[in-house]
């Protein structure tokens, strides 16, 4: 939904090889779907990431190097906001591993 669903529609219309990361099958198909009628290109495609889990990111960047030749262009989105303080099953504080660990540790193995 709003920033990440506009930029991945505008990615589609060029044309792109479009890869949605969403924590929800069903809301991530549901774009997916929905950003294909709009742009007509057949080639966007749904994984399944939550960036709060850093075993979802590590297992994420493994598939995405493994399945795909070349990755140009990454827009790290995902983000919470307002939630009650929780620690995930990691250890971490859940916002600071959502907001910011794990993108940055998707950002640095997708590095190559």
């Amino acid at each position: 939904a709003g920033i990440g669903k506009c930029v991945a529609t505008d990615l589609a219309r060029r044309n792109a090889r479009t890869i949605l990361a969403c924590r929800s099958r069903e809301r991530g198909q549901a774009a997916v779907e929905e950003i294909r009628a709009a742009t007509g290109n057949p080639a966007v495609v749904l994984r399944l990431l939550d960036t709060g889990s850093l075993a979802s990111v590590r297992a994420f960047a493994s598939a995405v190097l493994r399945e795909e030749s070349r990755l140009d262009v990454l827009v790290n989105n995902a983000g919470v906001t307002g939630l009650p303080f929780a620690i995930t099953s990691e250890g971490l504080e859940r916002t600071f591993a959502t907001n910011y660990l794990g993108p940055f540790l998707l950002t640095n193995l997708l590095l190559g």
